[in-house]
C-alpha cells in the first residue's frame, strides 16, 4: 500500500478506535491478518470454549484453523458431516460460551457496530449471552455513520454473502438490494425472497458491560 494512503486510512482507524473505546468496547489495530490471529490468542485462555458467527474474514486470517488446533473447546458449526439440527444445537449453545468470535459488517467512524443477519443467532449472541465477544475486521468495513453502514451492506456485504450462499435473491442476481431500484430508503426495505439474508438489524453502540466487546481492525482488505 502507498504510504500516504495508508497514513490517512491509519488516521481514520485511529478515530474509530477513540470513540470504540468511548462506547465502552475496547480496540485495537492490527497491521495483518497474521497479527490479528496472534491478538485473538492473547485474548483467549486455553480450554476456553468458544464458537464463532458466519464469516469469511474468519477463515481469511486463519482463526478459524487456530480454533481447530485442539487449544480450545470449539463449536464447530463448519465441522463437515453436521446436519442441520446439529448446526443449528450449536447456534443455540453458542449463548454459553466464554468467547464468541466474529466479524462485523460495519464499524463507523462513531464507534457503532452495525450487522444484519438471516438466521439472527450471530447479531443475538453480539448482544447478548457470550462473556466475551471478539469482532474482527479488516479496514474496508470502516464507514462514516450508519447511513453509509447501511448503504454498504445493500451494495456490498448481502449481494456477496447471498452469492456465496447460493440464495435466491435480487441481489444475487443484480448485485444491489432490491430496495435501491425502487428507491426505498428504509434500513429494512428489501426483497421478500424466502432466502432472503437481511431480516434482522443490530446497531451496537454504548456497552454497558465495560470491554465485553473487543473489536480488532485489521490493516488489510478482509471480508465482505
Amino acid at each position: 500500500m502507498d504510504n500516504n494512503l495508508k497514513t490517512i486510512i491509519e488516521k481514520r482507524i485511529a478515530k474509530t478506535i477513540r470513540n470504540l473505546e468511548k462506547n465502552n468496547m475496547q480496540a485495537c489495530y492490527v497491521e495483518s491478518r497474521a497479527d490479528a490471529v496472534n491478538k485473538v490468542r492473547e485474548l483467549m485462555s486455553e480450554g476456553q470454549t468458544v464458537a464463532v458467527g458466519g464469516s469469511m474474514t474468519l477463515y481469511e486470517c486463519g482463526v478459524i484453523d487456530l480454533l481447530r488446533s485442539g487449544r480450545y473447546r470449539f463449536l464447530d458449526r463448519y465441522e463437515e458431516g453436521l446436519s442441520r439440527d446439529e448446526v443449528e444445537k450449536i447456534f443455540r449453545e453458542s449463548f454459553f460460551v466464554d468467547t464468541y468470535i466474529s466479524s462485523t459488517n460495519a464499524i463507523t467512524e462513531n464507534g457503532e457496530l452495525y450487522n444484519v443477519d438471516g438466521n439472527s443467532n450471530r447479531v443475538a449472541a453480539i448482544c447478548y449471552g457470550p462473556k466475551s465477544v471478539i469482532i474482527i475486521a479488516g479496514y474496508n468495513k470502516i464507514v462514516s455513520d450508519i447511513d453509509e453502514a447501511v448503504d454498504r451492506v445493500k451494495r456490498t456485504a448481502a449481494p456477496a454473502n447471498a452469492v456465496r450462499l447460493s440464495c435466491d435473491t435480487y441481489c444475487s442476481e443484480k448485485g444491489e438490494c432490491m430496495s435501491l431500484a425502487r428507491g426505498e430508503t428504509g434500513m429494512a426495505c428489501g426483497c421478500g425472497s424466502p432466502a432472503r439474508i437481511c431480516c434482522n438489524y443490530v446497531v451496537s453502540g454504548y456497552q454497558r458491560v465495560k470491554d465485553r466487546i473487543k473489536v480488532i481492525i485489521v490493516g488489510e482488505q478482509l471480508g465482505y
